[in-house]
């Protein structure tokens, strides 16, 4: 008999939950498709994370957590973190699809974990306003806001591919003429 691997078992199960989730949606997904796609019992599942939507928000914490580790904000270079979180996205498509999916759900209701998620962003706004402080950025626009509308620039071609296809085109020059075009207005946004 093999032995037993509980963070192997764990580790499988997270991967599995992140492509449910980010195929189905908090109300869509199924412990039972996460169970057989991670090789492991519903109870198990159950005994690790309690009810899906915990299973769902542990996730959710998890990639955002690897995304402000991967791509902190840099006032101090606003189009390099720019590319940097554009190429992130690229990469790990299924963050922006659970953030979405998560909005759908929950729309303006409380969110599960939600302090820890406003401690997650109140670290990114604190790089925005040091920025701001020193002059490196615009602080005509509250740091919060102007986080907001960088990140939805960024983000948004990712959300709604179907969008980007039709207004600015599906080809690879397409997709850099609207990277450079994020960029420069990320720059004109920030800029002092």
């Amino acid at each position: 008999m093999a032995a037993r691997d509980p963070e192997a078992t764990k580790a499988r199960i997270f991967e599995a939950a992140v492509a449910e989730f980010a195929r189905h949606g908090i109300a869509g997904a199924r412990i039972d498709r996460i169970a057989a796609e991670a090789r492991a019992n519903k109870q198990l599942i159950y005994a690790y994370y309690g009810n899906k939507g915990e299973l769902f928000a542990s996730v959710l914490e998890k990639k955002m957590l690897d995304l402000a580790i991967s791509v902190p904000v840099d006032p101090d270079d606003i189009e390099g973190w720019i590319d940097r979180l554009l190429d992130y996205h690229a990469a790990h498509p299924e963050l922006l699809r659970l953030l979405f999916w998560e909005g759908m759900e929950y729309g303006t209701a409380e969110l599960p974990h939600e302090a820890e998620r406003q401690a997650h962003y109140a670290r990114k706004v604190a790089a925005v306003r040091d920025g701001q402080e020193r002059g490196v950025i615009t602080d005509a626009i509250p740091a919060p806001d102007l986080l907001f509308l960088l990140v939805a620039m960024a983000n948004w071609a990712v959300v709604v591919p179907q969008m980007k296809r039709i207004l600015v085109g599906g080809g690879d020059d397409d997709a850099d003429r609207l990277r450079d075009s994020i960029k420069q207005a990320a720059r004109r946004i920030v800029d002092r």
